[in-house]
């Protein structure tokens, strides 16, 4: 019996220990399986576990910068627009020129005695005026009976509409043939010049832009010529009035130095002018009346209308963005007038007052030049 207990306890020892050792090769070979399978077969793979965060730099990283950096992506400022402005600006400045022009003659007549009658004694007057600032002496000298002199010179500065002329002094002369032998109503004819040989001159153009408006002013130098020719008819209605009608027909000519505009902080568009030569025709049909009022007060009147025709800009202009520009002279007419009220302090000494102008569109415009005289009659 014990013998048989014994048998049975190994062969239960033995088939233990054998299902243990089956268990355990059964259980590892799933186990391999999975792990060959996770990436031929689709199955799901276990996350890997989160890697341990490193540790912080003893080094503190440097805190970024309170001043914004240009991205190198970034684009450029978009390019100002206006050079069709600048180069319409051109024309403003043929404008300026017409009316230096014509202002140079206005000042110039008064050298030639525009608001004296036609027939006097021999006289010699100095005189100052404002508006435009002129300084000057003129007369008048009769070579015969029919036969007069003209003459005078003067130093101007004026300016209107964005230019000025500064250090310009003028000279003007002419011949008078008054036909005295025809009686107290007779014809009379004028021939003249006034010149202006030198003048500092700056002038300003005008422009805008899409980042604001541009304004630039430049200097130079020019000279202003004119010739003239007047037929008249004079009467004296009494010994104390004198009346007179005429025509005039004037040629005139600007010469101006070429320059380039002056540097300023914003000129996109500049310009460049060549030097040129302006010039005009005019014809003027005017009238006047002189007239004394008792023994010491003597006034005059005159004015007449102007007409210019065959007009042309010297301005030949090269302007960035725009390339050449010639602006174009248009005719145009417009009223000059003067007047002259004179006190007869003692016999042969007069005190004049006068005033001459413009009245018309620009680029002539509305303009007045007035003054005060001291004339001697001899």
């Amino acid at each position: 019996m014990t013998k048989f207990n014994v048998r049975r306890f190994i062969i239960a020892a033995t088939m233990a220990a054998f299902a243990a050792f089956a268990f355990v090769v059964f259980d590892a070979k799933p186990a391999a399986a999975q792990t060959g399978c996770g990436a031929e077969c689709g199955e799901p793979t276990p996350s890997p576990s989160p890697s341990p965060s490193p540790s912080p730099s003893p080094y503190p990283s440097p805190s970024p910068s309170p001043y914004p950096t240009s991205s190198p992506s970034s684009s450029p400022p978009p390019a100002p627009t206006g050079a069709d402005s600048s180069g319409n600006s051109i024309g403003g400045l043929a404008n300026q020129r017409f009316n230096q022009m014509i202002t140079n003659r206005v000042l110039g007549t008064v050298l030639l005695g525009v608001n004296e009658q036609v027939n006097c004694s021999d006289c010699i007057s100095a005189f100052g005026s404002a508006g435009s600032f002129s300084a000057g002496i003129h007369g008048r000298k009769e070579l015969t009976n029919n036969l007069s002199l003209l003459a005078g010179i003067a130093y101007t500065q004026y300016n209107e509409g964005g230019y000025n002329i500064t250090s310009a002094p003028i000279g003007a002369f002419a011949l008078r043939y008054d036909f005295t032998d025809w009686g107290s109503s007779r014809p009379f004819f004028d021939v003249g010049t006034i010149l202006t040989p030198w003048e500092k001159a700056r002038y300003t153009r005008s422009y805008d832009t899409s980042l604001g408006p541009v304004s630039v002013t430049s200097s130079t130098n020019a000279s202003n010529y004119a010739v003239y020719g007047r037929a008249g008819w004079m009467s004296r209605l009494s010994p104390r009035d004198e009346v007179a009608a005429s025509i005039e027909v004037w040629q005139l000519w600007q010469r101006v130095s070429g320059y380039t505009d002056a540097a300023v902080a914003f000129n996109p568009f500049d310009a460049t002018i060549a030097t040129g030569t302006d010039r005009t025709s005019l014809v003027k049909i005017g009238g006047q009346w002189t007239h004394l009022i008792g023994s010491n007060l003597e006034t005059n009147i005159n004015g007449g209308w102007v007409q210019s025709f065959a007009s042309h800009s010297g301005i030949v202009a090269t302007v960035t963005g725009d390339g050449m520009v010639v602006p174009t002279m248009g005719n145009q007419g417009w009223f000059e007038y003067g007047g002259r009220l004179g006190f007869r302090v003692t016999k042969g000494w007069i005190v004049d007052l006068f005033a001459n102008g413009t009245l018309g569109p620009q680029p002539v415009g509305n303009t007045i030049h007035g003054g005060v005289g001291l004339r001697i009659n001899y």
